[in-house]
């Protein structure tokens, strides 16, 4: 039995996911970082086993009622945990969040704003006391009632409506109504009202043209079709709807994504003419602080907005809300986010400043005692971002917290006290510790991928710059923070964009469309999910799942039988279990306690019926195929060459550990992302292709980096152009080309400081990329000892 004051957190036969009953000690109250290449099951160590037990164990202390209203992973497969106190954990959502969320309301500083101005504004005189709700565009109480607080209204006009108005209505000149029978009818009914259907729009009077567009009148009238020879067609009665009430209602009530982009399109959105913007009632805008409404200070970047508060002098309400704001945006701004205001919409953020908002408001709950398990905060962060990262986590330690995180930054891991090394590959060929102790012991282990890249001081070979074979300009830009910039980028070549958080690289990538003259065929691969369910997963994603069931429809047993292609799918009736109807478990109501997923008890997981799984090929069945993983498949299936070439792809890739029939709802980001270029590869190409890369090496270890660049660069080989918006300076000193932004982020950002090749580059002053880019870069003979250890 360990002694209650143990300072170790002790692990005993882990099993969650590919562990392989991993036994390992690690210490408390210092910064632990987990490493490992992708997929070898250090995240199933950090957050399945440690964060999901120390989560577990909470729970158990509250009330089951309570528990009900909480969202709890189930218990880990794990012998024994001991020393273990309470735990945070801050991973990377990859959920989308909508344009009602904001950096105010991600940090709650929001609320404190808003309680400022409540009890402590200046009111115009006679005017009642609000609540802080009346100063929150997301509550009923303090919306603009004519944009229902989104500060934007979507209007319509005659030149959006009908872009062509020498034709008429019967040609099509609205062009915004719907096609087919729909359409038809509208145009049917306006002819039973009176209107000339066959004139030139434009010689319409512009009373008719005016009330056919915008009235809000929905007159009943009978029509009486057109008869078509042979079919009978009897009067009806019909309802007329105008243009504009038509794209509205679609606009806002339609589930299609489709038919919603295409209502936009008629659309556009202008500044609500009630609150100019703001968002709120008038009542709210009424009220000052320091001279200004709540939306002028919501506006200004948290420097200035610090700026402002701490001039203010007032009463003692208004001092002790002012400093507890100041004190909440300290620690925002000490993360180098100070150039963002409170009004910025969350989906405008990157990956990184989403995640460092995150960690800014736990840095100010000042909780003492606690584990906080962190995945990949330094994902989508500069390295110039990544030292200021460090302090903070040093700063949660310093509190008396211990941090463990799940990392693959070479900056991070150096930085750490302890270094848990998970591998030795990926999957099955993981699960195992292969190192728990102090960083510079990791040399001493042989195997390890990490250990070779950390003490590696082999001079990187030096590659031959491509040339361009043409350029393709992209701007002028006013969007975000960039203004009027213009950036060219080379063709047939691989170029880096970079820059610290915040400086405007998506921005500025974002504006490369199909339509540029010198593109061609434009391929973007972001890491949004390839999927929402568990329904979607690898195997459909990729197309590969619809060769699987054909070779299982083409068995003698399947054709003996009568079976088609169609059951072998798990997401149609037929051939799939309908207990759980092919989701392969089902979710158990336990009462006082949250509902839990337990595995079907028809199909025990497996998706399908057993008339089904009777059917095998090569002494596998259908739910067997789906559980192996890329690797085995691509044994299994050598001489199936459709399937092959698909699996060869996600292999280059470096994805040969998951599963087939992994769900979408369980990969990351950057698997995401891989599967993705993956599918791109195994496309037969013709001419030329574009690909640009929103940070393809998020989440990846850098021998997973090594491997993924080798596709890249095979891409280009090939005759194709890639652009790749990139962090990582290993992948940048690689690169033909270089378009660096900056100089900061937000509003000191937006600017093209550098471009050249990445020795050129390295050499640029006022460049935040250029210091580190020389490191990375080749030199002429090997490092010394103490250059390497600065990296």
């Amino acid at each position: 039995m360990h002694s209650p004051h143990d300072p170790y957190v002790r692990v005993r036969g882990a099993r969650e996911h590919n562990l392989q009953g991993v036994d390992v000690d690690i210490p408390r109250d210092v910064l632990v970082v987990f490493t490992g290449v992708s997929g070898s099951g250090k995240s199933s160590l950090a957050f399945g086993t440690i964060y999901a037990e120390a989560q577990r164990r909470y729970f158990e202390s509250v009330a089951p009622y309570a528990r009900r209203l909480i969202h709890q992973v189930g218990a880990p497969k794990v012998g024994d945990i001991s020393g273990l106190p309470p735990a945070v954990s801050l991973q990377q959502r990859r959920s989308t969040p909508t344009s009602r969320s904001s950096v105010g309301t991600v940090t709650n500083l929001s609320n404190s704003l808003r309680m400022l101005f409540s009890r402590a504004g200046r009111y115009p005189p006679g005017a009642e006391r609000l609540d802080s709700d009346s100063f929150s565009p997301n509550t009923a109480a303090g919306a603009c009632p004519e944009c229902h607080g989104l500060g934007q209204v979507h209007r319509t006009t005659e030149e959006l409506l009908v872009p062509d108005p020498a034709l008429s209505i019967r040609e099509g000149a609205i062009a915004a109504w719907p096609g087919a029978w729909q359409g038809k009818n509208l145009r049917d009914v306006l002819d039973a009202l009176g209107y000339d259907v066959d004139r030139p729009w434009r010689d319409l009077p512009a009373g008719q043209r005016e009330w056919i567009l915008f009235t809000d009148e929905q007159p009943v009238v009978t029509v009486h079709p057109v008869r078509d020879a042979g079919r009978i067609q009897r009067p009806y009665q019909g309802t007329y709807m105008s243009a504009r009430r038509y794209v509205l209602k679609t606009f806002s009530d339609s589930r299609s994504q489709t038919l919603r982009a295409k209502a936009e399109r008629f659309l556009a959105a202008t500044p609500c003419p009630l609150c100019g913007g703001s968002r709120l009632r008038p009542e709210a805008l009424a009220v000052t602080f320091a001279g200004r409404t709540i939306a002028e200070l919501a506006a200004l970047p948290l420097v200035e907005l610090a700026g402002s508060l701490a001039d203010h002098g007032g009463s003692e309400t208004a001092r002790v809300l002012t400093e507890d704001l100041l004190a909440r945006i300290s620690p925002v701004t000490e993360l180098g986010l100070g150039y963002l205001s409170l009004a910025r919409s969350t989906p405008t953020l990157s990956a990184g400043e989403l995640q460092r908002l995150r960690l800014a408001t736990q840095l100010r709950s000042g909780l003492f005692g606690v584990v906080y398990v962190l995945d990949e905060p330094s994902a989508g962060l500069h390295p110039a971002d990544t030292e200021a990262l460090l302090t903070v986590l040093d700063r949660l330690k310093a509190a008396g917290n211990s941090v463990f995180v799940v990392e693959h930054s070479l900056d991070v891991v150096r930085g750490a006290d302890w270094l848990v090394d998970v591998g030795p590959k990926a999957g099955e060929h993981g699960g195992q510790v292969l190192h728990s102790g102090p960083v510079a012991e990791l040399e001493r282990v042989t195997g390890s991928a990490t250990g070779r890249f950390l003490f590696d001081r082999s001079p990187a070979p030096v590659r031959e710059v491509r040339s361009a074979r043409g350029w393709l300009k992209a701007g002028p830009v006013n969007r975000h923070n960039l203004r009027d910039t213009t950036a060219e980028f080379p063709l047939g070549v691989l170029t880096a964009v970079t820059g610290v958080s915040g400086s405007g690289k998506s921005t500025l990538i974002g504006e490369i469309t199909e339509q540029l003259p010198g593109v061609g065929r434009l391929v973007s691969v972001d890491q949004k999910p390839i999927g929402r369910t568990p329904r979607s997963n690898l195997a459909t994603y990729t197309g590969l799942f619809d060769v699987v069931r054909k070779v299982f429809a083409g068995t003698e047993e399947a054709g003996r039988r009568g079976y088609g292609v169609g059951r072998f799918s798990f997401n149609v009736p037929g051939g799939r279990c309908e207990t759980c109807q092919g989701e392969g478990f089902v979710s158990v109501e336990l009462l006082f306690l949250p509902s839990t997923y337990a595995p079907c008890p028809d199909c025990g997981g497996a998706r399908y019926n057993p008339e089904t799984l009777e059917v095998t090929y090569r002494d596998k069945n259908i739910a067997q195929v789906l559980d192996l993983t890329v690797e085995a498949a691509a044994d299994f299936f050598a001489d199936t060459p459709a399937v092959a070439r698909s699996l060869a792809t996600l292999l280059d890739v470096g994805l040969g550990y998951l599963r087939l029939g992994q769900p979408a709802t369980e990969l990351s980001g950057g698997e995401a992302q891989r599967i993705k270029l993956a599918s791109e590869l195994q496309r037969v190409r013709r001419g030329h292709t574009l690909y640009l890369l929103d940070e393809p090496t998020t989440g990846l270890h850098p021998a997973d980096v090594e491997v993924l660049m080798r596709q890249l660069h095979g891409l280009v080989d090939g005759g194709h152009s890639v652009v790749v918006v990139e962090h990582d300076m290993a992948v940048v000193a690689g690169a033909d080309w270089v378009i660096d932004l900056g100089p900061g982020g937000g509003d000191a950002g937006g600017r093209i400081v550098a471009a050249g090749p990445p020795a050129e580059v390295a050499r640029a002053a006022g460049s935040a990329t250029a210091p580190y880019l020389a490191r990375a870069l080749p030199r002429s003979g090997p490092l010394e000892p103490d250059d390497s250890q600065s990296q």
